[in-house]
């Protein structure tokens, strides 16, 4: 059983009787913090080179330069607080008082290297984010801090009875919340426009998820609110300091589903003492840099995601490996040298049976083509290398070449293939109707410098590099520079949205399958939301097992907008549950009616400031159709009201208008929806998009329209 000794259990004791010592301790553990630093650089003084000194002193200089570098980075903390929490031990074998620890964002020790603080991280640390009445882990004691940077503010304890544990005192099947008094005030504080980390209150639910053992692929299903994107972050962090070695090396992967969102976690990471992983959308991994803008049609976008394009782009490169069309002629002295069709058909045939890519196969071919014309010189001293010498730079051999076995980087592969509908219909074959076919065309560009390709089509540039390799190395270009990177771990954010060929993307940076896959089947909204995990695993690696964990516990969503989201829910994924709230109290979604579509955009001017004044500090979403996006902008504007767009600000606005497809994954202290009707109209999956809307405030809703509300709101 857990007992709070406060009167009013679940909330922070801020005249705790230990409330000073606890202080001092605090205090004591900055001055250890403070005496770190000071450790690490002084070291920079042992390792000075002067003017004579050797190469390998250099070296080895600026190695410990790099780790004294990343040492300060760690124990720089900023305005977070060092210490969140401490465990009691149980006494054992009749022993006075058991070991006590103290958590928190880093390890610190005293100049003895005895610990004053253990890394949340650490084995030592699990039982205060997984211990309950019926598994007290061993604890007599744990207590949560809420501080505000080295001050502590107040204390709530849970004592751990076992001779009342085995009444079975925990809530059944369900997951019990620690901390509740901490948890309850980080979740009531006003948002920033940027995501913070959870690690002084992760539930024990999501601890579990964060110390999953490392290989394979994770499987995180998780509701709105519950957590998961945190929880995956922090499950980086947690890899990265238990497998420090060999994931340092091998790098750790984030991807997420647009910069909005990046914009938006890109602090939690470094909060934990982690900056080396990288953060990125899908296009950011493309080889060679192209222009991405937009995205196609939700038709055009779901053919592009067909695994059937996979087929398509290898018979559109077999398509540019042809035997010539007429023989070739050129002058060489007095005499012309000869390549008939059917020789360059079988140097062509050979090159593809040598090659693996094809930009490998440019060399065979050409050497071919050099040792052909040779052949047909009438004289016996003349090698392919006297022909090539004198010849490669000629007109009619380069034609010839690329006409043969063109070097191509996929750029030029897709804009040639999408500008021709003869291109189109020799790569489709069978397995692209015509409409299809007619959905993928698009103009050529007069230069492929004006070229601007779309997120759908980034994994089909990504599959063509696949095929077609690098372009040969030019001098001073390492083969480092032509290979893909792979990583040790990868961990991708709303999953539940990502085509087949995004994900076979994926898979190519993955070095050993390890992943932790994050997101909501209920969230997947987008041209191709997925019915089920199975769908997305079937794409990803198989070298094990998948494990699945999911998150069932929604902490950021009071009760009252859960219960409106629910009624959406039941209709647009009848078979899925949304999370169980603990927030229960909160204020009721409030329902605003414009009277007309003039009066819309006033209509919203007017909630949106009076949400604002409503939060006091915190920030206030404009969730609106994508169609709407300039309307309501320029209605905040004709208002006076100061506001940001998603698309150009971030959420660094107080007011901020978020289109309704850049909403996923996003937190606000109040949030503005604005007419429903046309979100579910206009959206791909429209009902489960209008789940997202109005389930993205950790405090107040409304929702604003003129024309009816969708079925499922209506009282």
């Amino acid at each position: 059983m857990v007992r709070s000794p406060d009167k009013d259990r679940g909330r922070l004791a801020v005249h705790h009787p230990d409330l000073e010592s606890e202080q001092a301790y605090v205090d004591y553990a900055y001055e250890c913090l403070e005496a770190a630093r000071r450790r690490a650089s002084s070291l920079g003084s042992m390792v000075e080179v002067g003017r004579g000194g050797t190469e390998q002193a250099r070296f080895e200089r600026d190695v410990i330069w790099d780790t004294i570098v990343t040492r300060l980075r760690e124990l720089e903390l900023g305005d977070a607080s060092l210490i969140f929490g401490r465990i009691d031990r149980a006494e054992e074998n009749g022993d006075q008082g058991g070991e006590t620890f103290y958590i928190g964002r880093l390890a610190v020790s005293d100049e003895g290297q005895e610990p004053v603080v253990v890394d949340w991280r650490a084995p030592v640390a699990e039982p205060f984010y997984r211990a309950t009445g019926r598994a007290p882990m061993g604890l007599a004691r744990r207590r949560h801090f809420a501080t505000k940077g080295r001050h502590v503010l107040g204390i709530e304890d849970e004592v751990f009875d076992d001779a009342l544990a085995v009444q079975g005192h925990s809530n059944g099947d369900h997951a019990e919340v620690t901390g509740r008094g901490a948890l309850m005030t980080a979740l009531e504080t006003a948002r920033t426009g940027r995501l913070g980390d959870i690690v002084a209150t992760i539930q024990g639910e999501q601890d579990e998820i964060i110390r999953s053992e490392l290989p394979g692929v994770l499987v995180v299903q998780g509701g709105p609110g519950t957590g998961k994107t945190v929880v995956a972050l922090h499950r980086a962090a947690y890899l990265l300091y238990t497998y420090r070695f060999p994931l340092e090396g091998q790098g750790v992967l984030v991807v997420g589903p647009n910069r909005l969102f990046l914009g938006y976690i890109e602090q939690v990471l470094p909060s934990l003492g982690e900056a080396g992983v990288s953060l990125v959308v899908l296009a950011d991994l493309l080889s060679e840099p192209v222009r991405v803008r937009g995205t196609d049609a939700p038709a055009t976008g779901r053919i592009k995601g067909d695994l059937r394009m996979a087929k398509m782009l290898t018979k559109a490169v077999r398509d540019r490996k042809r035997a010539l069309r007429s023989e070739l002629r050129v002058g060489f002295g007095v005499e012309t040298l000869r390549l008939t069709t059917n020789q360059s058909g079988a140097i062509v045939a050979d090159a593809r049976r040598r090659a693996r890519t094809h930009n490998a196969g440019r060399r065979f071919v050409e050497q071919g083509v050099f040792d052909a014309l040779a052949r047909s010189s009438r004289r016996d001293d003349v090698t392919s290398g006297d022909v090539r010498d004198r010849l490669r730079h000629t007109l009619d051999v380069r034609v010839a070449l690329d006409w043969m076995w063109p070097v191509l980087t996929p750029a030029q592969l897709l804009h040639d293939l999408f500008g021709s509908k003869a291109l189109l219909r020799s790569a489709a074959g069978n397995d692209l109707n015509d409409q299809e076919r007619i959905a993928l065309y698009r103009e050529r560009s007069e230069s492929l410098d004006d070229l601007v390709f779309t997120a759908d089509d980034v994994p089909l540039l990504d599959e063509a590099r696949a095929l077609l390799g690098p372009k040969p190395r030019r001098r001073g270009r390492s083969a480092d520079d032509d290979e893909v990177r792979t990583y040790g771990h990868i961990v991708v954010d709303e999953a539940q949205d990502l085509s087949p060929m995004q994900l076979r993307m994926l898979g190519r940076r993955s070095l050993n399958g390890s992943m932790t896959v994050v997101g909501d089947i209920a969230q997947a909204t987008g041209a191709w939301a997925h019915a089920d995990w199975e769908e997305i695993l079937a794409q990803l690696s198989d070298r094990r097992p998948a494990r699945r964990a999911e998150l069932t516990i929604g902490y950021r969503i009071p009760g009252p907008n859960m219960d409106l989201a629910a009624r959406v829910l039941r209709v647009a994924a009848p078979d899925l549950a949304p999370p169980r709230s603990i927030r229960q109290a909160g204020t009721s979604p409030r329902f605003v009616r414009a009277a007309s579509s003039d009066e819309l955009g006033r209509v919203v001017a007017a909630v949106a400031e009076a949400e604002l004044v409503a939060v006091n500090t915190g920030n206030v979403g404009v969730i609106v159709p994508t169609s709407m996006v300039d309307a309501v902008s320029d209605a905040l504007e004709r208002a006076g009201v100061a506001f940001g767009r998603a698309t150009r600000n971030g959420l660094d606005e107080r007011i901020t208008v978020v289109p309704i497809g850049l909403a996923k994954g996003l937190e606000l202290d109040a949030s503005v929806v604005v007419e429903p009707d046309a979100i579910v109209e206009e959206e791909a999956q429209g009902l489960r998009a209008l789940y997202v809307a109005l389930t993205r405030s950790t405090k107040r809703l409304a929702i604003v329209h003129g024309r009816p509300l969708p079925e499922c709101l209506r009282d």
